[in-house]
């Protein structure tokens, strides 16, 4: 695909319509009266007046989006200002009524678009038992249902545990252990008037709704359905929660009442401002076996779907999830909630039996089937005892508390550990057993022993806890099995530094010791030198250790950083009470401790928080992008540098980034602007530095022509020793391919397309650049991949977005030294797609996809961390080069004008063929018996076939062309006008033929894409209307037949002209293209042209810049006399093969 120096512009966001400010619509805040007969309002909509307020094109929309299933909901009321008709859609509810004179009105929430009122109301047009009946309330509760400040709606609360009914077990066959109970609170429930709360917009103060004369009501009245709820609650039994008083739900009558008004207004649980919750599904009340850590499992009655909801006892079985939030009916049998209480669990060893009980009919065959839990494994070992340290803080003010004595104590919890089974030294149980990595594991506790070693420990100094307090007379926390050390009874037990020497000896006789946090058992060390060691690793990685020396000896740091980065109490930000120079207490190992400055400590963390953060529990990798993390940190944290290799000079190297600007190579054959030399220089300095890179220039501004230049100045440079491959959307190559050649044909290029490219792998290494697409990678993979690339060059890189998709793996799979990716949008909806271009380009960077999801991700676009936005954008920064057009705006010319080449495939390109053949034939046999001034009619219509073949092969009238499928062109320009409209471009499409016109018109209306369209057939009033529209931006695509559009319009509000197919004299498309680029337009304006590659439109743009007359060559419409001014040498270019 052929293209100048710029490339195509990026697209704004598109408009979409406020219903408020479109003409003849009013809008309106509120609904007072109640609902009307669906049938009304259908009489009059089906009337079909109000068709005339909206355009064809949005009731065309309108038509997909209805028929698509857009209306969740639809509903007929009446207000007072008459009828009113109201949808739920996926984004919001509209509603739209009819005034007296049949004109329309629309309501809505927040911004409407257009095109769902134009679905509302074609869908309108069913009978009304299609869409009315069940829609349920369809505004939001503070719409539906206001009167003044308040909102009705129905408020659930529970009771305390209701007494449950009694059923007969006496003859149960089930053994106790197996019978479980669970009480369930009643279910209340109150219609409120809530109000507004003043700060949050939540709503508070719910008070009752009553029947009474003067109490609150809507303004319309009560429904009759409503009223006989309320007055059937208000006989309910009252249940008075502080000053609202609430009516428990016994009968099935009071549950229909409270579904009545479920149905009609907002349903809250505990109080409204807990938010509205949704009508969930009928869930089941069903047994289950509970696993308990010892291996034993505990049956228990709950949902089958909701484990976490609450539930409520009315007449039936109600749950609440007010998490998600919801609430519903359960079905079942209800008396599984009252089996008789439960003495022990199943055991391992009670399964086999009750798996033999539940073969034979009976109670036991309706229980579930238990988890098997095989045999129980039993160990043999021998105790070990295990000393579990904490502090006992001593209190602050007491007479028996004596001066001098510490202020915490130390404390030991004596245990025993029988290989991975723990018994507490107070527990008396003979037996421990756990659930161990799908095992029962058990051990019989060797009680003599255990007591011999306490009485060892007793010898040693340390004194039971409970007694020690007890003598003292003080009031300590302590627990039966704990143990103070008391060396002197005259004075208190020793604090928690006085243990260390006991605890070194314990430990040596082999007991296990463990400390809690409050127990300060480490000894306060001097601190040293800091240093930092980088080591060079495989590929474009280096390892990171950071240390300091204490006592003589190197300690590492990384694990230290990660645990203050896990202590909620390190402060990550200065506080603005911290002094100046105020120290970190660190703890070395089990016996040291060092204080570290905490500024020095932020300069480490602060830079390396992402990368400490992704690799926890491994040593700090880093890629060579963060040059400048490493250079920052040294010199922030004043650490020593140890580098044997010389990566020091070259990470600074890195550091100091691309030069400003750099020349075009010898030989290249365009002109640069600056910040296109500006890309170059940082090209070249990925190369220079061995790394790959994303380039992710606007459209238009030429990423195509910098990295061309790129590996020309590389070829100079003897760096590409084996050739570049290109990877690029089928409809690229040809571009590739002619840009190549126009700006750089020192560069031997190969395309690797087409049905005969197996012959052409041979050559790969004769070339410099090879060209192939997305599509061809997964069949030419195994040619690819046993070839090795200097560079791989991916352009329009979103096509591999999807990091899962076959052309994205065998891109990674495919040897290059390095790799360049090339998007206009590298990012479109989710980071997802970024972490897939910058994993094809430097694998790792960004972590696994898993942790690139945690760590930024989710943070950033469930939760909006604007801190974690900020590091993600220094790990890419190095690697990433983007510029809008607004920030090089002044060295863009008013208006860019580029060639788009598409290849023709398959049978249009056979069909071409056929036609070249027949046509240059049948021009030589006119041009031999007429002469060549004489033969224009037939040449021109030769040359007409063979252009309409290009656009569409259906515009061909010949037997021929009907079974042809498909338009390269038009394929493309879909994939253009997409990528340009979810942009926000406002574009114009120019075609001579009104017959491409109509099927491009087609091919948006299957895409939903609104459009409009001006040809010669378009009355004078219709057109003027269409201008106005499409420069008011209502539609932003404006098909325009190159007669009846070429002048006399005014189209500034365009930034975009396509001219589909060439015309014939280049001044009737600069007409064309001067509707949008002229005076009053303030955007650049881009112009692209659709060429088919190497057919007779190629030629003629060809025959245009080597032969200035040439557009006067052929005469226009072909009804002129002119003579012909070319040659046959002409003619034969004109008629040459594919």
């Amino acid at each position: 695909m052929r293209r100048s120096a710029g490339r195509e512009p990026t697209p704004r966001r598109r408009r979409r319509a406020d219903l408020r400010r479109a003409p003849g619509y009013a809008h309106r805040s509120r609904v007072r009266n109640g609902p009307m007969t669906p049938d009304d309002l259908h009489r009059r909509l089906a009337e079909g007046h109000w068709r005339g307020d909206l355009p064809e094109s949005l009731l065309q929309e309108g038509r997909l989006l209805a028929a698509a299933g857009a209306i969740h909901a639809l509903t007929a009321a009446r207000d007072d200002h008459g009828p009113r008709l109201l949808a739920r859609f996926e984004r919001a509810v509209h509603a739209v009524g009819l005034d007296d004179a049949a004109g329309l009105r629309a309501r809505d929430r927040g911004e409407a678009d257009v095109r769902d009122v134009a679905a509302l109301l074609l869908a309108s047009a069913l009978p009304p038992d299609a869409w009315s009946g069940e829609a349920g309330p369809l505004l939001p509760p503070d719409e539906e249902a206001a009167t003044g400040e308040r909102t009705l709606g129905l408020l659930l609360r529970m009771q305390d545990t209701a007494p449950l009914a009694r059923y007969g077990y006496d003859d149960d066959p089930l053994p106790p252990r197996l019978r479980v109970r669970r009480d369930v609170p009643r279910l209340c429930v109150a219609a409120v008037w809530a109000r507004p709360a003043r700060r949050d917009g939540g709503l508070v103060d719910p008070q009752p709704a009553s029947l009474r004369p003067g109490a609150l009501a809507p303004a319309e009245g009560w429904p009759d359905e409503v009223a006989a709820a309320l007055e059937a609650l208000a006989a309910a039994t009252p249940v008075h929660q502080g000053a609202l008083t609430l009516r428990a739900v016994t009968t099935r009558a009071l549950e229909e009442a409270m579904e009545t008004l479920a149905a009609r207004y907002p349903v809250w649980y505990e109080r409204p401002g807990n938010g509205p919750l949704a009508r969930g599904p009928q869930t089941t009340l069903a047994l289950s076996w509970q696993p308990l850590a010892d291996g034993s499992q505990l049956l228990v009655s709950g949902l089958d779907d909701y484990a976490d909801a609450q539930l409520l006892r009315g007449a039936g079985l109600w749950y609440v999830r007010s998490g998600e939030p919801v609430f519903g009916s359960v079905g079942g049998d209800l008396a599984l909630l009252d089996i008789p209480p439960q003495t022990a669990p199943l055991q391992p060893e009670d399964i086999p039996g009750l798996l033999q009980q539940q073969k034979r009919p009976g109670p036991a065959a309706q229980l579930p089937v238990p988890e098997p839990r095989g045999p129980v494994r039993r160990l043999g070992s021998d105790p070990v005892p295990v000393l579990v340290m904490r502090g006992v803080p001593m209190p602050a003010t007491h007479p028996r508390r004596l001066e001098g004595d510490p202020d915490v104590l130390g404390c030991a919890r004596l245990a025993f550990d029988y290989g991975p089974l723990r018994a507490n030294v107070s527990s008396a149980t003979p037996v421990l057993r756990r659930f161990l990595d799908g095992k029962v594991v058990e051990a019989r506790r060797d009680l003599p022993r255990e007591r011999k070693m306490l009485q060892a420990l007793l010898k040693a100094g340390l004194v039971e806890a409970r007694e020690c307090a007890r003598g003292m007379g003080l009031p300590l926390e302590v627990a039966e099995g704990e143990l103070f050390a008391r060396p002197d009874p005259r004075r208190a037990p020793l604090p928690p530094e006085g243990w260390r020497p006991l605890l070194r000896q314990l430990a040596a006789s082999g007991a296990r010791i463990e400390y809690e946090l409050d127990f300060p058992h480490d000894e306060m060390v001097e601190v040293g030198d800091w240093h930092l060691d980088i080591a060079e690793q495989q590929g474009a990685w280096f390892d990171v250790r950071l240390g300091i020396d204490v006592q003589g000896t190197r300690v590492d740091m990384l694990p230290l950083l990660r645990r203050m980065l896990e202590d909620p109490d390190f402060p990550l930000q200065a506080p603005p009470d911290e002094k100046k120079n105020a120290l970190w207490r660190v703890q070395v190992d089990d016996y040291r401790s060092v204080q570290l400055p905490l500024a020095r400590l932020r300069a480490l963390i602060a830079p390396l928080l992402e990368w400490l953060e992704s690799d926890r529990g491994r040593g700090l990798r880093m890629h060579r992008t963060q040059a400048a993390v490493i250079a920052g940190i040294s010199e922030q944290a004043r650490l020593r540098w140890a580098d044997a290799t010389g990566l020091r000079q070259r990470l600074l190297r890195l550091r100091e980034g691309a030069h400003a600007e750099a020349d075009a190579p010898p030989g290249f054959n365009a002109t640069l602007r600056p910040y296109q030399r500006e890309g170059l220089a940082w090209l070249d300095y990925l190369a220079d530095t061995g790394l790959g890179g994303v380039l992710a220039d606007d459209m238009g501004l030429g990423k195509t022509v910098q990295v061309i230049a790129h590996l020309l100045a590389e070829k100079q440079r003897g760096r590409m020793d084996v050739p570049a491959l290109v990877v690029c959307p089928t409809s690229l190559v040809g571009n590739w391919r002619e840009e190549a050649a126009r700006f750089a044909p020192g560069l031997r290029t190969l395309v690797l397309h087409g049905s005969g490219r197996a012959d052409a792998f041979d050559q790969i290494d004769s070339h410099d650049l090879v060209i192939t697409t997305y599509p061809l990678l997964p069949r030419d993979r195994e040619r690819l991949v046993e070839r090795r690339f200097s560079v791989l060059v991916m352009d329009e890189a979103q096509a591999i977005k999807n990091a899962r998709s076959l052309a994205a793996q065998v891109v990674r799979e495919i040897p290059a030294r390095r790799r360049l990716a090339m998007t206009g949008t590298p990012l479109e909806n989710h980071l997802g797609e970024l972490w897939a271009q910058f994993d094809a380009v430097e694998p790792g960077l960004l972590g696994s996809e898993r942790q690139f999801a945690r760590l930024y991700r989710t943070p950033i676009e469930k939760h909006g961390d604007a801190a974690k936005q900020q590091r993600l954008n220094r790990r890419i920064g190095p690697l990433l080069l983007r510029r809008r057009k607004d920030d090089v705006l002044a060295d863009l010319p008013a208006k860019s004008e580029m060639v788009r080449s598409i290849d023709l495939e398959g049978d249009q390109r056979a069909l071409y063929e056929t036609l070249r053949l027949a046509q240059h034939a049948r021009v030589l046999d006119a041009v031999s018996t007429r002469g060549l001034g004489q033969s224009g009619i037939v040449v021109i219509d030769a040359l007409l076939k063979l252009r309409q073949v290009c656009c569409d092969p259906r515009l061909v009238k010949l037997d021929s062309a009907r079974h042809v499928q498909g338009s390269a062109k038009l394929d493309a320009l879909l994939e253009l006008v997409d990528s340009l409209l979810g942009e926000g471009r406002s574009v114009l499409v120019f075609s001579q033929f009104t017959e491409m016109l109509a099927l491009i018109g087609q091919a948006l209306d299957a895409r939903g894409i609104a459009h409009l369209k001006l040809t010669g057939q378009t009355p004078g009033s219709e057109r003027a209307d269409m201008v106005a529209r499409f420069q008011a931006g209502a539609v932003p695509l404006f098909l325009i037949s190159l007669k009846a559009g070429g002048v006399g319009l005014n189209l500034t509000a365009a930034d975009t002209v396509i001219h589909y197919d060439p015309w014939w004299n280049p001044a009737a498309e600069a007409q064309a293209t001067d509707r949008a680029h002229r005076i009053g337009q303030d955007k650049p304006v881009f112009v692209y042209r659709l060429i088919c590659a190497g057919t007779v439109e190629e030629k003629i743009q060809a025959m245009q810049h080597r032969k200035a007359d040439l557009a006067r060559a052929v005469l226009e419409e072909g009804g002129s006399t002119e003579r012909l001014r070319f040659d046959e040498a002409d003619l034969a270019e004109l008629f040459e093969p594919l």
